[in-house]
This record gives structure tokens, sequence and C-alpha cells, in this order.
């Protein structure tokens, strides 16, 4: 892999961090930090962490927008877009990517992710490290498929869906927009109401203590 120019990354949470790894082991070398709550001579492995760019957008840079929450991102985007700079896609050397298979602007598909064939990811998107989006699946805009979150063939994910950690969606089965699945829950069916399903299977959260029936 080529060395590449500088990396502006919006955001200083763990997910920037984590997309500074990846965009390292592509070929950046340098990075700057963009994140309204950085501490003065705030640094990550040598590398500034600002509150604004300090000029001009660097000539020949890219970006990359980095909060690991979706709707933040989609703010990120929408503001790096409105500048006109430079926005990039991050896949992971150790990923792998299908035939036919498609990844929106902005996204980043992370170590050891998978992501199958005639699948179709969209703008935004995390597919986070070990995470498998499999064959022809569909993922809307600023979704976050967490680690090791299992999206089976043809299933479809709607704009701004939270999948966490270990859950996974069988094979066929929609996940509405805006919805979170919490962490380890199986989705067997459909799921089309907002809201926080959690469980195996798993059924949407009315209140604390309680959930949907059956």
């Amino acid at each position: 892999m080529g060395i590449r120019q500088g990396l502006v990354i919006f955001g200083f949470g763990g997910h920037a961090r984590s997309v500074a790894d990846i965009a390292l082991a592509t070929g950046y070398k340098e990075f700057l930090f963009i994140d309204d709550n950085a501490r003065a001579g705030e640094t990550f492995l040598g590398h500034p962490v600002l509150r604004q760019l300090p000029g001009a957008f660097p000539e020949g840079w890219s970006c990359f927008a980095a909060s690991g929450d979706n709707r933040t991102r989609a703010r990120q985007i929408a503001s790096i877009l409105e500048s006109g700079w430079p926005l990039v896609t991050l896949i992971a050397p150790t990923a792998s990517i299908g035939a036919g298979a498609a990844i929106g602007t902005g996204s980043i598909v992370a170590h050891h992710a998978h992501v199958g064939p005639m699948a179709k990811v969209g703008s935004g998107a995390i597919i986070n490290t070990g995470a498998i989006v499999e064959h022809e699946c569909i993922v809307g805009d600023f979704v976050h498929v967490s680690v090791n979150a299992t999206a089976a063939g043809r299933s479809s994910l709607g704009d701004f869906v939270f999948l966490g950690a270990s859950a996974t969606v069988i094979d066929g089965t929609s996940v509405g927009r805006e919805i979170i699945v919490g962490a380890g829950s199986l989705v067997v069916r459909d799921l089309e109401a907002p809201g926080t399903y959690i469980g195996v299977p798993a059924k949407r959260l009315m209140k604390e203590g309680a959930h949907e029936q059956q």
C-alpha cells in the first residue's frame, strides 16, 4: 500500500482512534483530529487533537467522519460535504469484500470484517471489527454494525440502525430504520416499529424491565 497524504478525522472518541488505526494500515501517515472537547496540547500517537482546523483545509488531504453515534456521524458528514472537503471511504486490508459488493462514501469496513457478494452498504456506515454483512444484504445510510455482529444473507438494515455487539439478524429478515438491536440479541422476524430490541429472540423493550408480547 502506497503512502497517502494526510487525513483529518472528525471526532476523538474510541471509534475515531480505531479509524486512525485502520487508516494507518491503509497507508496514511499524517493525521489531525478535530473534536469540540479537545484538551490543550492533546495528541494521539503523536498526532494533534484540536477543537477546530487551524486554517484552511490542508491541501491534498482527505477527511473522515468518525463519531460512533449514527446521528452525530450524519451531521459530521453533512458538514464535510457542505464545506466541499474530500470525504473518503476506509476499508481495512484484513477486511474482505465480495464480488459485486458496494460500499458507500464515508463508510468504514474494519479489521477482519466481511461484506459478502452483491451486498450494498450505504453512506456513513460502520461495519466494525469482525462484523459480517453477508451476500445480497442491504445496509442503509449511517448504520452501525458493531463488533462481531452478523447480518445474514439477504437481510436488510434501514437507515440509522444500530446492531449491537455479537447481535445476529437471520437471513431474509428486515430491521426498520432507527432501530437499536441490543448486544447478543437474535432477530428472527421483521422489526418495523422504532425502538430498542433485546433478547433471544429479540423483543421490543417497552419500558424498563418489560418486553413486547408476541
